[in-house]
């Protein structure tokens, strides 16, 4: 877009940043040694000390974890090492990028293998439909699975799930929340009828309705809500450019996803990031109003001339980083909370359907399990379920020896308000091993060759969510707009993560910790006075 008017230094740092061919360009000479604590080595925390450290700052990054990674994470089930987090990459650019602004090659440290099955999908009895990478292989498969007009339905909504995230990568996506006029300057008001094709008052089920008659085509799209943590009956239409982000590639991470958070630590290093783990941040101290440092459960006290908080922002809300920054973002309530879920990481012998990669069994009343989550509070009687085969990729052929598998379910965010026991979790898991029989796939595993995790397990590790693993909910069409973004109301106190704009997700929480490194860089050069002014690519 490359716009940047000679007006004053500050509007013209700010539109050179946001505006300029290369938005995520740092130049190192206008800023100086400050110090930022980052807390929490998820995705977020790992990008933004990346872009931190390559413009100049001094950067520490506290976990309390043993390792990097935080929701992207791996578990030992016997000898076999199994993802038990995010499962998917897709937005492959925006890890490419983060390399190539601080001088290095993705290519040349992580070996990823694109699918060409996206994923399987199978209802009880003998449907089942496969997506492809290739949209026009996937409008073949549909109209063999449910004829003609639904594969026309099909590529007219590819078209427009392309229209909304075209219109949405560069205002929202990759930009600073500015709520929805800030939206609208960004897209242009002469652009009205590509905001209206956002069609947020719509939700996507409504929306899924005028492409597909057929209710399972219906229920595979509207699972794109999810993706976010949210319900397709109440998430807004615009979501439907998950389609498209899935479209332009899914990726299979050599070694697992845990390479790819370990990537960004070593790339961290070479920057001069210094990493504390096993250590949990207790307070964040203000002084005169500004962030001044952290407090750490060894009773250690760190200066710092800005903080990040890689985490849920509830956590910030529900004091568990001290009183002094409780109000520093609007609390919200527990119904805004996104989906929990319960999962088992497993090794198992697999029979009936093949699998590939990625497979969801759906349930066979949608409505109903989102109902039991949201408005009831409870585990779905009648769940859809998500197995990813470790071991497989586009080929669903298989020996007979026990093979990696990770299943999931939908949950509400009820974590830490009453355990969830054992003879609820046995009920749950023969509910659903028993839709998955129903569906052609049986599973024969011994329960000590599992690992598993539900709402409680997630609340523990990242506290004060209750579990929800996508920040809050994506319902209403305003909901995006009350996601909080980089800056808080305490200043020097930042935020990063799957629960700040833009959003949950693997690519979304490495956008956030750019875009939060960003705000600090901006931040700190317009406050210091005489300042040196980036004109990159200027008039």
């Amino acid at each position: 877009m490359g716009l940047a008017p000679a007006i004053d230094a500050e509007v013209s740092y700010q539109l050179d940043i946001w505006y300029r061919p290369n938005q995520w360009a740092i130049d190192s000479k206008a800023v100086t040694r400050d110090h930022v604590i980052v807390i929490g080595a998820g995705i977020g925390g790992l990008t933004c000390a990346i872009d931190l450290a390559r413009s100049g700052f001094a950067v520490t990054v506290i976990e309390r974890a043993e390792r990097c990674g935080g929701k992207m994470r791996e578990v030992q089930v016997g000898t076999s090492v199994i993802d038990a987090g995010p499962t998917v990459l897709t937005m492959r650019w925006v890890f490419e990028k983060i390399f190539e602004d601080a001088g290095a090659s993705l290519s040349a440290v992580l070996a990823l293998r694109p699918l060409g099955v996206l994923a399987r999908h199978a209802w009880s009895g003998a449907g089942r439909l496969d997506l492809f990478a290739d949209k026009d292989q996937s409008a073949d498969a549909i109209g063999r699975f449910a004829g003609k007009a639904e594969a026309a339905g099909y590529l007219a909504f590819c078209v427009e799930s392309r229209r909304i995230y075209e219109t949405l990568r560069d205002s929202f996506l990759t930009a600073q929340q500015e709520g929805p006029l800030g939206l609208a300057r960004k897209v242009g008001f002469g652009r009205a009828n590509d905001l209206l094709a956002l069609r947020p008052f719509e939700t996507l089920w409504q929306a899924l309705g005028g492409h597909f008659r057929d209710q399972r085509l219906r229920q595979l799209f509207g699972r794109y809500a999810t993706y976010c943590g949210s319900s397709p009956f109440a998430a807004p239409a615009t979501l439907m450019l998950v389609a498209h982000v899935e479209q332009e590639g899914v990726w299979i991470v050599e070694g697992g996803m845990q390479r790819l958070a370990e990537a960004l630590r070593t790339l961290a290093l070479s920057l001069g990031v210094t990493f504390r783990f096993s250590t949990d941040v207790q307070r964040i101290a203000l002084t005169h109003g500004r962030v001044s440092g952290v407090s750490l459960d060894t009773g250690e006290q760190l200066r710092a001339d800005c903080v990040v908080v890689n985490a849920d922002s509830a956590a910030i809300t529900a004091g568990a980083f001290g009183a002094d920054v409780v109000e520093a973002i609007p609390p919200r309530p527990p119904s805004t909370r996104s989906l929990s879920a319960v999962t088992w990481a497993l090794t198992a012998r697999t029979a009936g359907a093949g699998l590939v990669r990625h497979n969801v069994f759906f349930s066979e009343d949608y409505a109903s399990e989102f109902k039991d989550i949201f408005n009831r509070g409870r585990m779905p009687l009648t769940p859809t379920i998500y197995v990813c085969a470790q071991d497989r990729d586009d080929d669903d052929s298989w020996g007979a020896g026990a093979e990696r598998l990770l299943i999931l379910i939908n949950a509400p965010a009820t974590g830490g308000q009453g355990a969830f026991d054992e003879e609820e979790l046995s009920a749950c898991r023969a509910r659903v091993w028993d839709h998955l029989k129903r569906c052609g796939l049986t599973l024969s595993c011994d329960g000590r060759e599992s690992v598993v995790a539900t709402p409680d397990r997630f609340n523990a590790m990242f506290p004060a969510t209750c579990g929800a693993l996508y920040g809050q909910a994506t319902h209403g069409w305003s909901a995006a707009f009350q996601r909080p973004g980089a800056r808080t109301r305490a200043p020097g106190l930042y935020l990063a993560g799957g629960g700040a704009h833009p959003g949950a997700g693997v690519p979304m929480a490495a956008l956030s910790g750019r875009l939060a490194a960003a705000q600090i860089l901006k931040d700190r050069t317009s406050a210091r006075p005489f300042r040196p002014v980036a004109m990159l690519g200027g008039m």
